[in-house]
C-alpha cells in the first residue's frame, strides 16, 4: 500500500439549519468527525473533498457545490497513524471546507471507516468533535456562512 501524502481535507456537512453531520470512526472508539481524507496524488483539494464525501456517506455533489475555505492548518499526526505515512513524516496539512447538503439527506456510511453518524445541532457538534481543527472550523462555520 503506497503511503498517504500529508495533504487532507477536513469538509463539514450541514443543512441549512445547521445541523452539522458528524462520523464515528471505526479505528477509534468514540471519535467523532467531519468528513476527512487525503489527497491523492495529481487530485486537487476540491476534487478530494468531493470524493471523500461520496466515500465516506454516500453523499453526491458537484465541485461548485463545495466551499472552499481557503484555509489550512498543519498539526502532528497521532502516533497510532503515522504508519501510513512516509517515514519520517510527522505532520499533516489539513485544508478546510464546507457543504450544504438538504436536511433528510440518506447517508450510506464506509463500513470500512466509520460505524455511525448522526446530525447534530452546531454547538453539541462543537462538543463531539475529537479535533481540535474540527472544533474550529465548527466554531467558524457560522461566519464563513455569511461571506
Amino acid at each position: 500500500m503506497p503511503y498517504k501524502q500529508p495533504i487532507s481535507i477536513l469538509l463539514v456537512i450541514h443543512t441549512p439549519d445547521l445541523q452539522i453531520l458528524l462520523l464515528e470512526r471505526c479505528d477509534f472508539s468514540g471519535a467523532w468527525q467531519s468528513v476527512t481524507g487525503s489527497c491523492e496524488a495529481n487530485e486537487s483539494l476540491i476534487d478530494t473533498a468531493v470524493r471523500e464525501l461520496f466515500e465516506e456517506t454516500g453523499l453526491q455533489v458537484s465541485a461548485d457545490a463545495v466551499r472552499d475555505w481557503q484555509h489550512a492548518s498543519e498539526f502532528e499526526i497521532f502516533a497510532r497513524w503515522r504508519h501510513r505515512y512516509a517515514p519520517g513524516v510527522t505532520h499533516n496539512t489539513e485544508h478546510v471546507f464546507s457543504v450544504a447538503v438538504p436536511s433528510g439527506s440518506a447517508v450510506t456510511l464506509s463500513p470500512r471507516e466509520h460505524t455511525q453518524y448522526r446530525w447534530v445541532g452546531l454547538d453539541e457538534a462543537i462538543e463531539m468533535v475529537f479535533s481540535p481543527s474540527n472544533a474550529d472550523a465548527l466554531q467558524q462555520l457560522p461566519s464563513r456562512l455569511l461571506t
